[in-house]
Formats: structure tokens, C-alpha cells, sequence
């Protein structure tokens, strides 16, 4: 359902929130690494997140991606609309343009479903709570093992 730039900047997200808590403020190669994406996209989905202030970055010596002290947690809800639009909960399951409740496609009852149920999923999850499922063991982010 979601674009490789909303999954990047999930997987970014994620690996920066959990670089965060040990003190270390990865840069986008490390990170293109440790989520497994290409170190060209990653720098730009990165470059997106710092513009709409969802993380911070400084460059340099003792640089890097970081969330600011302040943050307050981050629902993946946030995230997907900035990266996708809010339509990735209101579109088409087959794409059509004029899909409706009064003009419904093949699937769409059934879409409807599982899209709003995908969306309050979304607007449930913080991406700090992923980092915490990655750090007590109960996830995973990548098959990599976590090296800083």
C-alpha cells in the first residue's frame, strides 16, 4: 500500500529513533544501510523529513539525524500524508477515479474496510513505539545486525 519513499522514511524514522536513545546521531549512508535502501533516495526522503520538521540534522563532525528533545511522538499517520497525501486512505482500491459509496467499484465495501482499519493503524502507531518493539527483541527492522 505504501510508496518506497513512505516506506524509507518509516525505516529511517525508526533506525534513527532507536541510533537516538544509545547518544548517536546516524548519517543517511549508515542509515540507507541499516534499512537496506539505496544511499541516494535515502538522502532525499531524509532531506524531506528535516524540511517538515519531523527530525533534525546536523552536518559534520558529531552530525547526523536526530529528533529534537522536544518531539513529541510520531504517528505513522503524520508521516504517510506527508509523504503520500492523505489519499492513500481515501482512493480507489482498483484505482478508479470516480469511485463512491453511491458508485462503488467491484471492491469497494470491502476496501473500505481494510483501508479505514489501515488508517487507524497508522494514526495508532508512533514510530517510537516500533523503535521500542525493534529494541526489546520483539521485532525486527532488517535482516543486517544493529551496528554503531
Amino acid at each position: 500500500m505504501l510508496s518506497k519513499a513512505a516506506e524509507y522514511a518509516i525505516r529511517s524514522l525508526v533506525y534513527i529513533a532507536i541510533s537516538n536513545r544509545d547518544g548517536h546521531r546516524p548519517g543517511y549512508r549508515e542509515i540507507a544501510k541499516e534499512i537496506e535502501a539505496p544511499e541516494q533516495f535515502t538522502a532525499k526522503v531524509l532531506q524531506g523529513l528535516v524540511r517538515n520538521d519531523f527530525i533534525k540534522s546536523v552536518r559534520g563532525r558529531g552530525g547526523g539525524f536526530f529528533f529534537a528533545a522536544e518531539s513529541k511522538p510520531l504517528t505513522l499517520l503524520a508521516v504517510i500524508n506527508q509523504v503520500e497525501g492523505y489519499e492513500l486512505f481515501t482512493r480507489c482500491g482498483i484505482g478508479l477515479s470516480r469511485c463512491s459509496d453511491e458508485a462503488p467499484c467491484p471492491i469497494h465495501k470491502q476496501y473500505a474496510v481494510v483501508r479505514d482499519q489501515y488508517r487507524q493503524l497508522a494514526a495508532n502507531t508512533t514510530i517510537q513505539s516500533l523503535a521500542d518493539k525493534i529494541i526489546s527483541g520483539d521485532a525486527v527492522l532488517n535482516r543486517l545486525p544493529t551496528v554503531h
